[in-house]
C-alpha cells in the first residue's frame, strides 16, 4: 500500500514538473545572438544594437540579446555563418546587407544561401541612398561627371554594397562613368580613405549620411556635397540632388534600363533587413517577428532613435518575405543584365 502511494505520488510529481516546463516559454533563461555583418559603430550595427533594447521585452521569457560583428564582403561573410552555421533554434538572427540577393542572382560561387529560404523577421528603415562627392573635386554637378575625360574613385565593400552596384546601375542608365575601388572592409574605411584622398566619392544611405561622424562635420565645413539620390522624390535634406529617376528621364533610359533599375533598387526596400536561418520553427519565428512589429512601436526606441539620428521606417518579415520571393523570381533577361552590371 505504502508502495502504491509513493508511486503515485511520484508519477504526480514527474507529470507537474512536465506541465510546468510545457508551459515555461522557450525563450526564458536563453540567449539571442545577433550576428551583424560590419563593423561596430557602422549604422548596420548601431541599429540591432539599439533594438535589442526593445527587442527583448517583447518576447515570452524575456531573454538576453547579444550582438556579435562578423564583417566581411559586404556581410556575405555573416550571411553564410547565419545561413550555414547557426542552429536553426531561433537563437540567431543576421543583421546583414539587404543587396545580397544580387549575388545569388549572378551565381557567385562564394554564396551559400538561398535567398528564398531565410526567415525574414522584418527590417528597421527603408534605405534610400546617394553618393557624396569631394567638394573640392572637379566633380560639382552630375553632368559634370558625365563629360569628364576622367571618372571619379568611389570606394565599395564589395559588389553587394551600395558603394558598389549603385554607380553601376548609375552608369548603366545615364552613361555617367565612376571607377570602382572595391575590397574595404567597412564604410568607416572608404570614408578615411576619402578624407585622405585616395577617393572622390561613395554611395549609402541617405540614414547614414545625418546619423554619425564624419558626416556631420564635413556637412558643416562643407566638405563634401550629395550628386544624386534615389527615392521616388527627393529628401527635403538633400534637396538639391537629382534623384536616380529624374536622371533617368533626363537622359532617356531605356525600358530596358529602368526594369533593370526596379530589381536592384529593391534592396532599398529590404532596408536594414534581419533574418534567421532556414528551419527554424514556424511558432518562434513568429514569436519573433511579433517582438519585432512591438519594439517598432514602442515609444522608446522611437524616442532613442531621434536622439541618435537614426530614421524608423520599419517593414515586417511578411512584407519582406514576399519581396524576396519577387527579385529571386526576375526574368532571364534582366538577370543577365544584372550580371553584366556586377562584371560577372
Amino acid at each position: 500500500m505504502k508502495k502504491s502511494l509513493l508511486l503515485i505520488i511520484v508519477s504526480v510529481a514527474v507529470l507537474c514538473s512536465a506541465m510546468v516546463e510545457a508551459q515555461e516559454p522557450f525563450y526564458k533563461g536563453k540567449t539571442i545572438t545577433i550576428i551583424v555583418g560590419t563593423k561596430a559603430g557602422d549604422v548596420y550595427d548601431l541599429y540591432p544594437r539599439m533594438l535589442s533594447d526593445y527587442f527583448t521585452k517583447y518576447i515570452p521569457g524575456n531573454p538576453n540579446v547579444i550582438v556579435q560583428n562578423v564583417p566581411g564582403a559586404a556581410s556575405l561573410i555573416a550571411a553564410n555563418q547565419v545561413y550555414n552555421v547557426a542552429k536553426p533554434d531561433g537563437l540567431t538572427i543576421g543583421a546583414i546587407y539587404p543587396a545580397l540577393y544580387f549575388e545569388q542572382l549572378i551565381k557567385r560561387p562564394e554564396v551559400k544561401f538561398d535567398w528564398n529560404k531565410f526567415g525574414w523577421i522584418g527590417s528597421t528603415v527603408t534605405s534610400n541612398h546617394l553618393m557624396y562627392m569631394r567638394s573640392d573635386t572637379p566633380y560639382k554637378t552630375f553632368e559634370d561627371v558625365r563629360k569628364a575625360s576622367t571618372a571619379p574613385n568611389c570606394g565599395a565593400s564589395g559588389v553587394t554594397s551600395t558603394g558598389y552596384y549603385m554607380p553601376k546601375l548609375v552608369e548603366e542608365t545615364t552613361g555617367a562613368k565612376f571607377d570602382i575601388v572595391s575590397g574595404y572592409v567597412s564604410g568607416q574605411d572608404i570614408d578615411l580613405a576619402v578624407e585622405r584622398g585616395e577617393l572622390q566619392c561613395r554611395a549609402f544611405t541617405i540614414t547614414a549620411y545625418f546619423a554619425r561622424e564624419p558626416f556631420i562635420t564635413w556637412r558643416k565645413k562643407g566638405f563634401a556635397h550629395v550628386l544624386f539620390q534615389t527615392g521616388q522624390k527627393r529628401d527635403q535634406r538633400v534637396k538639391d540632388a537629382p534623384t536616380i529617376y529624374e536622371l533617368m528621364d533626363q537622359y532617356k533610359t531605356p525600358q530596358g534600363g529602368r526594369q533593370l533599375a526596379k530589381v536592384v533598387l529593391a534592396s532599398g526596400e529590404f532596408g536594414r533587413p534581419l533574418v534567421t536561418p532556414p528551419g527554424v520553427p514556424a511558432d518562434r519565428l513568429k514569436i519573433l517577428r511579433d517582438a519585432f512589429n512591438k519594439a517598432m512601436n514602442d515609444p522608446g526606441i522611437k524616442s532613442d532613435a531621434e536622439k541618435r539620428r537614426l530614421e524608423l521606417d520599419p517593414a515586417t518579415g511578411e512584407e519582406l518575405e514576399t519581396l524576396a520571393k519577387e527579385v529571386m523570381a526576375s526574368p532571364p533577361d534582366v538577370i543577365q543584365r544584372v550580371q553584366k552590371l556586377l562584371g560577372k
